[in-house]
Order: structure tokens, then sequence, then C-alpha cells
């Protein structure tokens, strides 16, 4: 998203996290902007019935924790590395005067965010009235878009696994797997090595 050039000019450092290794913390005050160089990211909260559900999943390149830095406000949801992963962090002061002196990054960060308010806004619509073919479907399409998934001779490689497709859409994985299987006698998805394609 940003160059890692302009990120490191303004003082952003580069740091490794292993899987399962927490970035932030929910309740948290924001003190860096975070982009990620390479892994994958989860913002996750967990319900009173130890019920964990993902807020977002972050790819290399996309950065995330964002609303509470300009906020001034806790972190709504944990940060979790999913795989071994490289974030570059920049100070929240550093990364305001960035955007003060770089407009078209201002810009683009203002994009960013209005597509993830408008993924969050459709996604809320879809889970909260349809079946769980209709909710699985509906993220796979979007996220399509919004996550970047991979076409190859098969289709689009839904890079999801079944536990975080039920986390994404409030679904448990048993549901989640028996709406697959339904899509797929559909012709709606199809399952080859045990990977989902759309």
């Amino acid at each position: 998203m940003i160059a890692s050039e302009l990120l490191e000019k303004y003082g952003a450092l580069k740091k490794s996290f292993e899987k399962g290794e927490i970035i932030f913390e929910e309740g948290n005050l924001p003190t860096h902007y975070y982009q990620i160089i390479s892994g994958e990211i989860k913002m996750s909260n967990y319900n009173d019935d130890g019920r964990e559900f993902i807020q977002g999943i972050f790819y290399k390149e996309q950065s995330f924790g964002e609303p509470p830095l300009f906020l001034n406000q806790k972190y709504p949801a944990n940060s979790i590395a999913v795989e071994d992963s490289k974030i570059l962090l920049l100070p929240k002061s550093n990364f305001m005067k960035m955007l003060e002196e770089n407009a078209s990054i201002s810009i683009k960060i203002i994009e960013t965010l209005a597509q993830r308010l408008y993924y969050k806004s459709v996604m809320a619509a879809e889970i909260s009235t349809h079946e769980p073919e209709h909710r699985v479907l509906k993220l796979i399409d979007h996220g399509i878009a919004y996550f970047n998934f991979k076409k190859d001779q098969n289709g689009f490689l839904i890079n999801f696994t079944r536990q975080q497709i039920g986390d994404l859409t409030g679904l448990r994985v048993e549901t989640v797997i028996r709406a697959i299987k339904t899509l797929e006698k559909k012709g709606e998805l199809k399952i080859i090595n045990r990977k989902v394609y759309r």
C-alpha cells in the first residue's frame, strides 16, 4: 500500500512475529501504524463463551488497525500473526506527520478505510439476514476482490480455512462444511484436493 521506502524514511522499523504471536491487544491504545511485508495477520475478539469472531484477515502489503490510530481510541480487537510474519511499524506521530506531508498517501488511506467500511456494511447485512449458503457465498464473492484471492485453471482459490469462514460469518464450522458441500452440488463452488474454488 504505502511504499516501504517512504515508511522507513519516516522512521518505520521492520519486526518479525512468529505464528500465534500477538501484535496488539484489545483494549490497548494505538501507538503505531502497521503494514505487512510478508505473512498473514488476523484481528479478532472472543465472546463470553470463548467463541472467536474474526474482524478481518490481512495479507502482504496491507495495513491494519488504523481506525483507533486516527480516533485515539482503544483497539476493539486483538491482532495475531496467523503465520510467521514481518511487519513495518511506524510510530503514530511519524505516521501523522507523513500524512500531513503527503496528500496522495492520505487519499490512499482514506480509500482503503472506505473500502473496508463498505465491505463490513455489506457483509453485516448479508450475515444477519440470510441462510448459511448465502452467507458463505457472499463472503467468498466479496473476498475475491477484498482479499485478492488468486485465480488458476480451477477458478479463484479461496484462501480461508473452514474455521476462518465460520469466524467471519458467525457460523459454526460444521455448518460451513455443509454449506460448502451444498454449494458444490449446486455448481457454485468446486472442491479439489480439499481446497475450495469459486
